[in-house]
């Protein structure tokens, strides 16, 4: 049977992947960012996983406006990294894991999840700019990984109630998958910022230190957020922050945080956080629809 060993909270600023690309992780302005970023590493190489189950948005790179889904769900055995304009990284294809992948589809659709499924799309800085400083990836990249897609850009937007249910369902799925591979999940985006607007250049480390203390202990609070309340609290692209309700919500109700790094340097405060179930193997609420939290 598949087994969980945690979950990752991070931000996924498409200057990080800039930054790690031309080697500026000595550097006195990012030094502080990649550092954070290194217990991260340590933990992944220590728990090994088999798969991570990302939960990110697509920046109108594989998806645009004229098609773009509430959920999404990647079932291809690879995943090419995407041109956002300057050309590809330079980084290898990231690898899927198909049977996974369709596993939790079939769950996700028998849930009541309405789920879009895609292959031979490419992933973006949603996904490979924080991965690229958390895996090794020369020559390969240890794992696979199941892209499931949240619509954060599009309104009508999925609630964040309805992001947490998401990921009690895909955590109902990884449990019942009958192969003995290891999974932790990650959530991307936020935390606060906004980049347009008269609000421009917004951060509030109030809310988002709140927010942090909040997505580990107290994830019903975020649950009964509206989107209005996500966006005054943290800035437009500060509703990133639902996709991090997926990831909690495919953890067990009680969890630890064993890291936590925030980084203020310019617009957007970027951050990561490593969560343990406090009772391993210990899954959330179980049943067709359960609610955010008992």
């Amino acid at each position: 049977m598949a087994r969980v060993v945690g979950g990752i909270g991070t931000s996924h600023v498409p200057t990080i992947g800039v930054a790690y690309d031309r080697g500026k992780q000595d550097d006195p302005a990012w030094k502080p960012l990649f550092d954070g970023y290194r217990p991260v590493a340590r933990w992944l190489a220590e728990k090994k996983p088999d798969v991570l189950v990302f939960f990110y948005n697509d920046h109108a790179t594989s998806f645009f406006f004229d098609f773009y889904p509430t959920f999404a769900i990647g079932v291809s055995p690879s995943f090419a990294i995407a041109d956002e304009g300057a050309g590809p990284r330079n980084l290898p294809p990231l690898k899927g894991h198909s049977e996974l992948a369709i596993h939790i589809t079939e769950s996700l659709v028998n849930d009541e999840f309405d789920m879009t499924v895609f292959q031979d799309r490419p992933l973006d800085h949603g996904c490979n700019s924080p991965l690229s400083l958390m895996w090794p990836h020369d020559p390969d990249w240890p794992g696979a990984i199941v892209p499931i897609a949240i619509n954060v850009l599009q309104f009508p937007l999925p609630t964040a109630r309805r992001c947490f249910k998401l990921g009690q369902a895909v955590r109902r799925a990884v449990d019942s998958f009958p192969d003995d591979i290891s999974v932790a999940f990650v959530g991307t985006g936020g935390l606060s910022h906004q980049v347009h607007g008269e609000r421009t250049g917004f951060n509030d480390t109030d809310w988002d230190m709140r927010f942090l203390e909040l997505i580990e202990k107290d994830p019903a609070q975020l649950c009964e957020m509206r989107h209005a309340d996500y966006i005054r609290r943290g800035g437009a692209e500060g509703l990133e922050e639902i996709m991090w309700l997926a990831m909690r919500g495919a953890l067990a109700p009680k969890i630890t945080k064993v890291h936590q790094n925030y980084y203020l340097p310019f617009t957007t405060a970027m951050t990561v956080a490593v969560f343990e179930e406090q009772e391993a193997g210990t899954p959330p609420a179980a049943g067709r629809n359960a609610e955010a939290v008992s």
